[in-house]
């Protein structure tokens, strides 16, 4: 018994100083394992990078494409309001309005310098000879209309060698038992002039030979009906800026010469 006591007791200390040792092998096979663990994991950490490095340039080419689609949206209105005037209204019917947007700027961007010679002074209202008729009618000076305008009935157009003519009769509405006379001109243009109520009229326009005072004058008249007027002629500033100035406090001044 003693012998198999030492001999469990040897096997025994064998085992403890052994078992030590193991331990140490094991812990370090362990650690060994777990860090080759990080190392296999590190690897991959670092192939996926790259792969979302390679991703962001493709979100760096997508963002300059955003202008890119941006564009025709910022270049279509340019194109509309490029179109819109020429679409808005016919050339004929802007005439009597487009001339009078060019003079107003016209006078407005020009100066132009005052004359030293005289110049002679008309009443706003006058009377005046149409053509080579004996028959005189009463002309309103207008310094707010562009195109001179007389009154006519019974228009008529009709063609002479090759060209459009108008036929029509000039008399004064107002007055009684006023002779009428048959007038035929060519036609110059059809005028398309809005009312006040914005109704767009067309009239013919006629050019016109006319004396008033002393001066004779030729100048563009649109065929309307003045019946309702109290004057059967109207002299716009397109003439009155050829014959002088206009005295708005006075009236029949032509004949008397009066020069500034």
């Amino acid at each position: 018994m003693t012998f198999e006591r030492k001999a469990l007791t040897s096997f025994l200390l064998i085992l403890c100083l052994l078992g030590p040792g193991e331990l140490p092998a094991a812990s370090d096979t362990a650690k060994a394992a777990a860090a080759e663990k990080p190392a296999e994991t590190t690897p991959k950490g670092k192939e996926e990078a790259p792969a979302k490095e390679k991703e962001a340039p493709g979100e760096k080419e997508a963002a300059p494409q955003k202008p890119a689609g941006d564009k025709p949206q910022a270049e279509a209105p340019a194109k509309e309001e490029g179109g819109k005037p020429a679409a808005e209204m016919p050339a004929e019917e802007e005439d009597e309005a487009a001339a009078e947007r060019k003079e107003a700027d016209a006078g407005t961007t020009v100066a132009r310098p005052v004359s030293s010679d005289p110049v002679q002074v008309y009443g706003w209202r006058e009377m005046v000879k149409i053509g080579d008729l004996e028959l005189k009618l009463a002309a309103k000076l207008d310094t707010g209309a562009l195109t001179s305008s007389i009154h006519a009935e019974e228009k008529e157009l009709f063609e002479r060698d090759g060209k459009k003519w108008v036929r029509f009769i000039v008399t004064d509405p107002g007055e009684k038992n006023t002779p009428r006379n048959r007038i035929e001109a060519p036609l110059v243009r059809i005028a398309h002039i809005k009312e006040p109520g914005g109704k767009s009229e067309a009239r013919e326009v006629v050019r016109l030979n006319f004396t008033i005072g002393e001066r004779k004058l030729r100048a563009d008249f649109t065929l309307n009906n003045r019946s309702n007027m109290l004057s059967p002629v109207l002299i716009g500033r397109t003439t009155i800026k050829e014959i002088g100035w206009v005295d708005p406090s006075r009236a029949y001044l032509a004949d008397q010469k009066i020069m500034r």
